[in-house]
């Protein structure tokens, strides 16, 4: 298999067109304006639906969490670091 692909590139640059590709782009562009165009109301309404629907979602996922527990502060030289060595080597007393 060659993977020269600049060899193949420069070979491809020199091939004729494909007959068919011939008017594609403005067969393209004429089914795009065939196309229904939404009106500027209905877009703002969408919009305006989607963020409320966003700040509902944002309400109803904070609502349902449970809350959050106060977290233990470890430092290095406090006296209930569970943590330290004389407690980790002393084992439950």
């Amino acid at each position: 298999m060659n993977m020269d692909l600049d060899g193949l590139l420069a070979r491809l640059r020199n091939e004729p067109g494909h007959p068919a590709l011939i008017g594609l782009e403005e067969a393209v562009f004429r089914r795009i304006a065939t196309l229904p165009q939404v009106s500027a109301a209905s877009q703002l309404r969408l919009g305006a639906v989607a963020a409320f629907g966003a700040v509902l979602l944002g309400i109803a996922s904070n609502g349902f969490t449970p809350p959050a527990e106060a977290s233990v502060t470890l430092s290095p030289f406090g006296p209930s670091n569970p943590l330290a060595p004389s407690t980790l080597l002393a084992g439950p007393q």
